[in-house]
């Protein structure tokens, strides 16, 4: 699947593995393990994705996005928190000056810092 994202979609789109937890009516599930979640973003990674991380799981490591340019740490995240972003004013890697694709005007307005809210043209 990944190799078909970065061949058909390209290496900037983001890529986010999120964790199962039972709830409700499928009780009967097991959680996915953490470790799972970090494989697929290691074969993410390798078929060359640029944003991949994880989420619905407590994985600071795992949710933090990557320069594609100097591989320097840019987003940090944790659950669906955000906890920082260091991007330039143009969105760039303030290190090596790389662009990253996505939307990173605020973190604090719309929904807070979980999210920019995205507006669909009718």
């Amino acid at each position: 699947m990944t190799r078909w994202i970065a061949d058909r979609l390209g290496p900037d789109v983001p890529l986010h593995f999120t964790a199962f937890h039972p709830d409700y009516k499928m009780m009967d599930a097991e959680p996915t393990p953490p470790a799972t979640l970090t494989r697929a973003c290691t074969i993410a990674r390798g078929n060359g994705l640029h944003h991949v991380y994880t989420g619905n799981v407590h994985d600071v490591d795992g949710g933090t996005a990557y320069c594609p340019g100097c591989h320097e740490a840019l987003v940090r995240r944790d659950w669906y928190e955000v906890l920082a972003c260091d991007l330039d004013a143009h969105g760039c890697c303030p290190r090596c000056g790389t662009p990253i694709a996505g939307r990173f005007d605020t973190f604090t307005r719309g929904f807070g810092r979980r999210g920019i809210p995205v507006r669909l043209a009718a």
